[in-house]
C-alpha cells in the first residue's frame, strides 16, 4: 500500500500530478498551444476548477506552464541559468537549491560490496506519494539507496529496475523504516535535517552523481560540463551512461542535465516526467 506522507498539501499535490501528467500529454500532442477552456474541456473539468488544480501544483497558470515545457524554455535555461559545476561548488554547498541543501551527507558502497551484487545487504522498501506521483523508495541502515519514479514506467517496472541493481540483497517491505527520510527528502523535515544517501555504483558513476548533487535547484547543466567538472573532459558519453544509471531519481537531480543544444536528452523515468520537473522547478524559482 502506498504510504501517504502526513501533510495535506503533499497529498493534494500527489493527486494534482496525475492531472498535470495528463495535461502535459495533451499539450505534447497538440499542434498549437491549447487555451484554458480547451485544456479544461479535454480534462473533463470546468475552466475555473482546472485552473485551481493546475496552479496549486505548478504555482503558475496553465498558459505560463506551457511556456516552461517548450524546447525554447530549455534553451533559455541554458542561456540564463546554466552554471558550470565548478561554479556551483565554489559557491558553497549551502546554495539556493532546496534539495541540494538537504543532501550533503552520503556514503558510497565499497567496490567489493558493489561487485557482489548486494550479498548480505538488507534493504527495506516502501511505496510513497510525492509531487510527481508514486515513488518506490529503498534504503539500508545507512541511508536511501534507491528511489524510482513510477508515474510513467509503472510500479512493476520500477520495482524490477531497483532490485536488479542489488540482485543478491535481502528485501523487506518496511515503509515505516524509511518514512522519516522520505519526509525530509521531499521538504517536510525540520530546518537543518538531512536525509542520508547510500550511493551504490562504480567509482566513475559515484563521481558523476556527486557532481549532480552540487547543482542547485532551478539551474541546469550539460553532459560536457559534468565531464569537465570531474576532470574527464573527453568522457562525455560515459557521463551520459552514468547519469542514466542514477539509482535515486529526483534527489540526485539528473533531470537537470540537458544536451548542449538545449534538447532534453533522455530520462530513465520518462521524458514527460523530466519536463514536468524542470517546469515545476522553474515555476518555484520564478516565484521567489
Amino acid at each position: 500500500m502506498t504510504q501517504m506522507m502526513q501533510n495535506p498539501d503533499r497529498a493534494t499535490n500527489t493527486y494534482h500530478y496525475g492531472v498535470i501528467a495528463r495535461a502535459i500529454a495533451l499539450i505534447d500532442n497538440a499542434e498549437t498551444p491549447l487555451g484554458l477552456d480547451a485544456l479544461a474541456g479535454e480534462m473533463g473539468m470546468s475552466a475555473a476548477h482546472f485552473q485551481r488544480v493546475f496552479s496549486t501544483w505548478a504555482g503558475v497558470s496553465p498558459k505560463r506552464y506551457q511556456q516552461y515545457l517548450t524546447l525554447g524554455h530549455a534553451k533559455s535555461l541554458l542561456r540564463a541559468r546554466f552554471t558550470t559545476l565548478e561554479a556551483a561548488h565554489a559557491s558553497g554547498l549551502s546554495g539556493t537549491g532546496r534539495l541540494h541543501d538537504l543532501f550533503v551527507r552520503w556514503e558510497a558502497m565499497s567496490p567489493g560490496d558493489f561487485a557482489s551484487g548486494g550479498v548480505g545487504l538488507e534493504i527495506d522498501w516502501g511505496w510513497f506519494d510525492s509531487p510527481f506521483g508514486p515513488v518506490l523508495v529503498m534504503g539500508t541502515q545507512k541511508g536511501i539507496c534507491g528511489l524510482s519514479l513510477a508515474a510513467e514506467t509503472g510500479k512493476q517496472a520500477a520495482m524490477n529496475d531497483l532490485r536488479s541493481r542489488w540482485p543478491a540483497a535481502r528485501y523487506r517491505e518496511n515503509p515505516a523504516a524509511l518514512e522519516e527520510w522520505v519526509r525530509i527528502a521531499f521538504g517536510q523535515g525540520k530546518e537543518g535535517e538531512t536525509a542520508p544517501l547510500y550511493l551504490t555504483g562504480a567509482p566513475f558513476q559515484i563521481k558523476v552523481w556527486e557532481a549532480l548533487l552540487r547543482l542547485p535547484e532551478g539551474q541546469v547543466t550539460t553532459y560536457g560540463a559534468i565531464a569537465q567538472a570531474i576532470g574527464s573532459p573527453r568522457a562525455v558519453r560515459a557521463v551520459g551512461t552514468a547519469v542514466g544509471r542514477n539509482p535515486i531519481g529526483y534527489l540526485i537531480p539528473c533531470h537537470r542535465v540537458l544536451r548542449k543544444s538545449g534538447g532534453l536528452g533522455g530520462y530513465h523515468w520518462g521524458l514527460p516526467l523530466k519536463r514536468a520537473m524542470l517546469g515545476y522547478e522553474s515555476a518555484r524559482r520564478d516565484a521567489e
